[in-house]
């Protein structure tokens, strides 16, 4: 994976030099400007010095979002911009995606435990073992065997453990007797512990009268008459030497397959040769397995390239995410013509009835919108200064209101602007009633829509109303649950 995770910076840095003239703050700026100015080449290049039709398909598409959207800005400034963003933001997250991956790579091959090929340190006495994964070839056999090892930590001898035994037995009386002041008083629970801290021993506990005092250093003495004498056995074992005690059991060996018997063979090894080295600061790998020569390596999991593939699905989520964000403002705008429709023909239906043209009307409430634009942008009225625009250009009604029904691209501003141009072609005394009847509707309209946006609203409320009905009824039954239980 090294390899990709250099290719990859590499390509970065071949980037960077070729972008370092354009403008930008920062590198990734640059490189986007780059890529942006030199877009079309690529693609062709890419695409063996065709130009497919789905690419023209897919810019008229993201020219025409780009222009509903802001139609008093320029579309090539705009596309420019979409893109400059995007790629921006792709390659920043791929980035730092890529310099995570490389970070973990190198966390897991950093410290390597496995040393000359047949060595593994241990950890001094008293710590944890090593996992660590192994993968074993033997000569003549096509396939690894693969072991999940743990490398125990140095251990003691002999002589040393026997040490520590006459040590620990000697301060045992004290560590047991847990809140009474002696053994020879005893009136609480014992504390009879499995280990001694700083000693590496595992305890186990007798008792000569379990109805008194339990393994566990429970003191049953509600019920006593007179003081009892408890006799507790104290088990110590460490490793393969036990005081007090010894435990026997008989494991019969199953039938292995071949691969099972050499695996087995390749674990008795390995255990033998940890045995033999227990009391070394390494542990040595055997370097046969019945005379056929054997070498070792470490198996390191590598996590990075899994994470390099999420960060390149993270990455194209977010170009296909800048897409859908277009959607999503498409979507709003559609919303706001919908919500604006009644005010915009009762202001015409208002001015025309006192005495206004339909092109005055517009001037109107242009200039209105421009005394006011400050406050926040509406995607209408931003319609209506285009068509206010056009009119003082020099262009006929019939084809101004034509473009601006079409630019909203609603289907009731359509009909708004269909109804204002059959009136200026065949003329008609009745535009004014139609006006105003045609506001009465999109007063009606919005209400409906009003209701089915708070029904909307309701629908999304019902999961968390749900979840916090569930969190409500937990925090009653389970209080009633265990005072039942006490009870």
């Amino acid at each position: 994976m090294i390899y990709l995770y250099t290719a990859i910076l590499g390509i970065y840095a071949l980037l960077w030099f070729l972008a370092r003239k354009e403008e930008g703050k920062t590198p990734f700026h640059k490189m986007a400007a780059y890529l942006v100015r030199n877009r079309e080449r690529l693609l062709r290049s890419v695409m063996g010095g065709r130009h497919h039709w789905k690419t023209d398909l897919f810019r008229h598409r993201l020219e025409t979002k780009l222009r509903t959207l802001n139609p008093a800005a320029s579309v090539a400034a705009q596309v420019r911009t979409y893109y400059l963003t995007v790629y921006r933001n792709v390659l920043t997250a791929l980035f730092a995606g890529v310099l995570i991956c490389l970070a973990v790579w190198w966390s897991v091959r950093g410290s390597p435990l496995l040393e000359d090929g047949y060595l593994i340190p241990r950890n001094s006495y008293g710590k944890d073992g090593t996992p660590i994964e192994l993968a074993a070839r033997i000569e003549g056999e096509e396939e690894e065997e693969i072991f999940q090892y743990v490398v125990e930590a140095q251990k003691y001898t002999s002589e040393e453990a026997e040490t520590l035994y006459r040590e620990a037995s000697e301060m045992l009386s004290g560590v047991i007797r847990g809140q009474n002041d002696s053994l020879e008083d005893v009136r609480y629970n014992l504390d009879l512990v499995t280990r001694i801290d700083g000693y590496p021993f595992d305890i186990s506990w007798e008792s000569s009268s379990y109805s008194l005092v339990n393994t566990d250093g429970t003191v049953n003495n509600e019920e006593l008459a007179q003081g009892e004498v408890v006799m507790l056995t104290a088990h110590f074992r460490y490793e393969k030497q036990t005081w007090d005690c010894q435990i026997y059991a008989q494991v019969n060996p199953p039938v292995y397959t071949h691969r099972e018997l050499l695996r087995r063979r390749i674990e008795e090894l390995l255990h033998a040769q940890e045995e033999s080295t227990e009391s070394e600061e390494a542990m040595i790998l055997p370097d046969s397995v019945d005379s056929e020569p054997v070498t070792w390596r470490e198996l390191v999991r590598d996590s990075s390239g899994s994470l390099l593939l999420l960060v390149i699905v993270a990455a194209g989520f977010l170009y296909w995410g800048s897409g859908k964000e277009l959607d999503r403002k498409l979507e709003q705008r559609r919303r706001e013509l919908l919500l604006d429709y009644p005010e915009i023909v009762n202001k015409l239906a208002l001015y025309m009835g006192a005495g206004m043209t339909i092109r005055n009307a517009f001037a109107k409430m242009g200039e209105d919108y421009k005394r006011r634009q400050k406050e926040r942008r509406r995607y209408v009225y931003e319609e209506i200064l285009i068509a206010c625009h056009e009119l003082q250009s020099g262009k006929s009604e019939n084809e101004v209101y034509d473009h601006f029904g079409k630019r909203c691209q609603v289907p009731v501003y359509m009909k708004l602007s269909t109804l204002l141009s059959q009136n200026l072609r065949k003329g008609s005394n009745d535009l004014l009633a139609a006006l105003r009847q045609e506001a009465d509707n999109a007063f009606a309209e919005r209400r409906n829509q009003a209701k089915k946006l708070g029904e909307e609203a309701g629908t999304k409320l019902l999961l968390p109303m749900m979840m916090m009905l569930c969190i409500v009824m937990i925090l009653i039954m389970i209080p009633a649950y265990f005072s039942f239980m006490t009870g």
